[in-house]
């Protein structure tokens, strides 16, 4: 049965998808997650951080591919790493995402706060998507919402500014795979990611990738299968 996707557009001079954390170390995949395009859509909608219900069901009725589009000769996106240094001393606050400032704990504050962040560089990527069901928000709402969003978006990471429109039409299709490839007609090739289906593709990878977030916690919330491979 043919369906009706939202095509995104996300180009930036740096953006990141986010990944596991481990410690300081904050890495980007290459394509966005579930959880990353939920933000996105609700900072859009003017969402509060405290909507949780509201962003599960939003991530709850995705279906979604990717697709890297590298420029001529690269094979692989261009990563670029941030190592911040902070000195935080007694006194030092921060605001959260909680809406209260947070202050430094312990005894020692000679020593500085340190993170580690990457970013793709010149990165060119396009999102094909569609809403399982027909509550509100409808895609209709999406789109009208990424035209006029309420607060400024992101793709990211707060730094990382769009540089272009982010809704790029609509394309029909009957699977993400087939979406994917209707980009292809378009002359948009790359490497792509899309939800496994069951079906055989040729020279395609399949693995769990933890993309999944739990809204009211704000921890992981769970793995999915997904394919990636060449869409030419």
């Amino acid at each position: 049965m043919t369906r009706r996707w939202l095509h995104l557009h996300l180009a930036a001079p740096l953006m990141a998808f986010g990944g596991v954390t481990i410690d300081h170390v904050g890495p980007t995949r290459d394509y966005p997650s579930a959880s990353a395009l939920t933000g996105l859509f609700a900072n859009a909608l003017g969402w509060r951080h405290e909507d949780t219900i509201a962003h599960q069901a939003l991530q709850d009725r995705m279906e979604f591919a990717a697709l890297s589009a590298l420029p001529e000769g690269r094979h692989a996106p261009l990563v670029v790493t941030d190592m911040q240094n902070a000195k935080l001393e007694k006194n030092d606050k921060g605001w959260t995402t909680w809406g209260q400032p947070e202050g430094r704990a312990g005894a020692t504050y000679d020593s500085p706060h340190r993170r580690r962040r990457d970013y793709l560089a010149d990165h060119d990527t396009h999102v094909v998507l569609r809403l399982t069901t027909d509550d509100a928000p409808t895609l209709e709402h999406l789109a009208k919402a990424l035209d006029r969003p309420a607060r400024p978006l992101f793709l990211g990471r707060k730094p990382c500014l769009p540089t272009r429109r982010l809704f790029a039409g609509w394309i029909e299709a009957d699977s993400p795979h087939a979406a994917l490839k209707a980009l292809a007609a378009q002359g948009l090739t790359g490497r792509a990611l899309w939800p496994d289906d069951g079906r055989p593709y040729e020279g395609a990878l399949k693995y769990d990738l933890q993309d999944l977030r739990n809204w009211k916690s704000g921890l992981h919330g769970g793995t999915r299968i997904v394919c990636e491979g060449d869409i030419a």
